[in-house]
């Protein structure tokens, strides 16, 4: 079946995460902060993502907003910032306006033009996507921003990827699902979804019951892979 629907994670793959700890490095006042901004980043989204897989498999879900929070919590406690309330105020604020990487636009408006639905799937909440989507100037380049909290449990879970379905009304073999997180893009290759995984980093593929079926350092080609499968 030919793709009709494109679908991409958020956090990561649209949206830079690591962008509020980076601007606020640069801002006078936060020397300290400088030097350690990048392991913040990095163990915050980590704790994030890990705090999300916890919550789904013991059942005690909460909305992605608390594990953000919770995850930021961690992350600066590591890195003997906690101490300080204003940054942690500052990072989260940040959190809301988060940049789409700089090929999105282009590329969004590229499968549009195709003929092509696209929409976000992520374990956001509504209001956090919404800031985000408004912040970057992408939302009439969607179709749909679809969120977790329509099922109450995050990703992999395969309720979540159900969402997806029932919008558009579309066959799994029908949708490329698009991700920065080499787990998610498998669980959805395993779910049935054509997957591409956005490797920025150049990780090694995860070893899970499935694999993603396309793996690109960014989103630049996703039209063109559209158009070739």
């Amino acid at each position: 079946m030919a793709i009709r629907v494109c679908v991409f994670d958020a956090y990561g793959t649209v949206f830079d995460v690591s962008a509020a700890a980076r601007e606020l490095a640069g801002q006078p006042g936060r020397e300290g902060f400088a030097e350690v901004w990048a392991q913040v980043a990095t163990d915050w989204r980590l704790k994030q993502l890990q705090y999300s897989w916890l919550r789904a498999i013991t059942g005690h879900h909460c909305d992605f907003w608390q594990v953000t929070q919770d995850g930021l919590d961690w992350a600066l406690e590591r890195a003997g910032q906690d101490h300080d309330a204003s940054l942690r105020e500052a990072l989260l604020g940040l959190y809301w306006q988060l940049a789409a990487f700089p090929e999105v636009p282009e590329m969004l408006g590229a499968l549009k033009g195709a003929g092509l639905r696209t929409a976000i799937l992520s374990n956001g909440s509504p209001d956090m996507l919404a800031g985000a989507v408004d912040s970057a100037g992408v939302g009439d380049l969607l179709d749909a921003v679809l969120s977790v909290e329509d099922v109450g449990i995050f990703k992999p879970d395969a309720r979540v990827y159900d969402l997806v379905g029932e919008r558009f009304s579309c066959a799994r073999e029908e949708v490329l699902f698009v991700s920065s997180n080499g787990w998610d893009a498998a669980a959805a290759a395993a779910y049935g979804f054509v997957t591409l995984w956005v490797n920025r980093a150049g990780e090694p593929v995860d070893r899970l019951p499935a694999r993603p079926h396309h793996v690109a350092p960014d989103l630049r080609n996703v039209p063109h892979l559209v158009a070739d499968l």
